[in-house]
């Protein structure tokens, strides 16, 4: 348990950041899913609409330090990669 004032405002602080960034990470798998899925279904409108949003939420993520900008990027080329492939 937190000794002084400062450590337990840390403590909630902590806590309440914790349950937003796991909002925020949810969103991004359920946003990879539906990419993937219009990808496997080859409809090139939505899946360039999906992948329009999950590109957005990524770097709204990294804006605000839930995940790092590097891992942005990689998921960012590779659905970029589904959805090339998806247009042939």
């Amino acid at each position: 348990m937190a000794n002084t004032k400062s450590a337990l405002k840390a403590a909630r602080k902590s806590a309440r950041n914790a349950a937003r960034n796991q909002t925020v990470k949810t969103r991004l798998k359920t946003l990879a899913k539906a990419v993937a899925a219009a990808a496997k279904a080859n409809d090139a409108e939505k899946s360039r609409a999906a992948a329009i949003a999950y590109s957005s939420a990524l770097d709204k993520a990294v804006k605000s330090h839930v995940i790092h900008r590097n891992t942005a990027s990689h998921h960012k080329s590779q659905v970029a990669k589904h959805i090339f492939v998806a247009k042939k």
